[in-house]
């Protein structure tokens, strides 16, 4: 088997998912998808840069919120093809104010919030801004 260079954008349509971890707690923080443009300046920059398939641009993980990643480490699966990013997380991970996008969790059957919202997004984001 040989070594690759990192991830295959050539599948998928470009875009890989990746996975941000919190790098103390191992806390899976978000889901998001990179495209080798958001993959390279992530290598580059240190800070999680992710591809936004509702703005079709570049997402510089807090570029509104502030709330930015510093990546500690890169991983690869087997496949080439999702993306692993141990992160220490400045302020909250989620659009939504939580520290994790998971802070609902199915019990009985129903969605339950379970984590403690660090901030009111209407106090981060303006009226346009998503995830």
């Amino acid at each position: 088997m040989s070594d690759m260079t990192g991830p295959d954008f050539s599948r998928n349509g470009g875009l890989l998912p990746a996975v941000a971890q919190d790098a103390s707690t191992r806390e899976v923080l978000m889901l998001a998808y990179m495209n080798e443009e958001a993959y390279a300046e992530t290598v580059r920059t240190g800070r999680a840069v992710y591809y936004s398939r509702s703005r079709q641009r570049l997402w510089r993980k807090g570029e509104e919120s502030g709330h930015q990643q510093q990546v500690q480490a890169i991983f690869v699966d087997c496949d080439a093809d999702t993306i692993l990013l141990l992160v220490e997380q400045v302020g909250a991970a989620c659009h939504e104010g939580y520290k994790s996008c998971f802070f609902r969790q199915v019990v009985d059957g129903a969605l339950v919030v379970t984590a403690t919202q660090l901030k009111d997004p209407r106090e981060i984001y303006n009226q346009e801004s998503s995830s």
